[in-house]
């Protein structure tokens, strides 16, 4: 997949990168990244000379049909593993041990601290649990990574990607040795989200949103059901308009006939 789907991106999309040199050659370490783009998962792993695995929902490795298969041997290549999302604890277990599997193993993780795409381009709150218990669970150093206009690459909804360069910061990696064993404290969890989301804050140069993307996801689309609703009702009240001024001016028109035909 780093010869076939990683030169073609670097060849197309000419990425830019600053900071190679703080990915480790070898040993665990953690990714953590902002996340804009369904394609970040693709551009980051064709930058760097080492696997990098994440994980994907598991609709990805099980629809049926030569399509799915091909999709599944698709997402195993370029080093995605399936977690069933169908509980959010359960989803939330399974991808801290997917997680941990990868780091036992020496190999790179990379994680979304958002838990999810951003809907505007902005960064925003890191959800706690997942990327805090992985990091002090396994020991292994958190390194924040920025995408940069991967969003403008491929928005979401949208198929055919634009021909333009993306870029990639890699920070120093940072080192949470010091709450060892309190990965179960939310206090503590917190903390090292809020410093690992700094750090890509920083380097991204994004502008910060203190709330969960999942939330502004929401209210976006609750805004523009709102914005639909008010739409259909006004498009009605015109045609409602519209029909009395009709009905109106037909009246209007029936009378003037009527006084024309007396006065004949």
């Amino acid at each position: 997949m780093k010869l076939s789907v990683g030169s073609t991106l670097k060849l197309a999309f000419r990425p830019w990168v600053e900071g190679l040199e703080n990915v480790p050659a070898e040993g665990p370490a953690i990714l953590a990244s902002n996340h804009l783009s369904f394609s970040d998962s693709f551009f980051l792993p064709a930058v760097l000379d080492r696997k990098v695995t994440f994980i994907a929902k598991a609709e990805y490795f099980t629809s049926p049909g030569v399509k799915g298969k091909l999709t599944a041997a698709f997402f195993k290549g370029v080093g995605q593993l399936p977690v069933d999302r169908s509980g959010v604890r359960g989803a939330g277990e399974a991808a801290i041990r997917s997680g941990l599997e990868v780091l036992e193993r020496g190999e790179l993780f990379g994680i979304y601290p958002e838990g999810t795409r951003s809907p505007d381009g902005r960064l925003y709150r890191g959800k706690p649990g997942g990327l805090a218990r992985v990091a002090l669970r396994s020991g292994a150093p958190v390194i924040p990574v920025a995408m940069i206009d991967t969003e403008k690459i491929q928005p979401p909804g949208k198929v055919v990607p634009k021909l333009m360069r993306p870029g990639i910061r890699i920070g120093t990696p940072l080192d949470f040795s010091r709450y060892q064993g309190m990965d179960n404290d939310r206090f503590i969890q917190r903390a090292v989200t809020d410093e690992v989301m700094y750090a890509i804050l920083k380097l991204s140069g994004q502008e910060y949103v203190d709330m969960y993307a999942t939330a502004a996801k929401r209210q976006i689309a609750e805004a523009a059901k709102a914005a639909k609703i008010a739409e259909a009702a006004e498009a009605a009240e015109a045609e409602e308009a519209g029909t009395q001024d009709g009905g109106a001016a037909r009246k209007r028109a029936g009378k003037d006939e009527a006084g024309g035909d007396r006065a004949a």
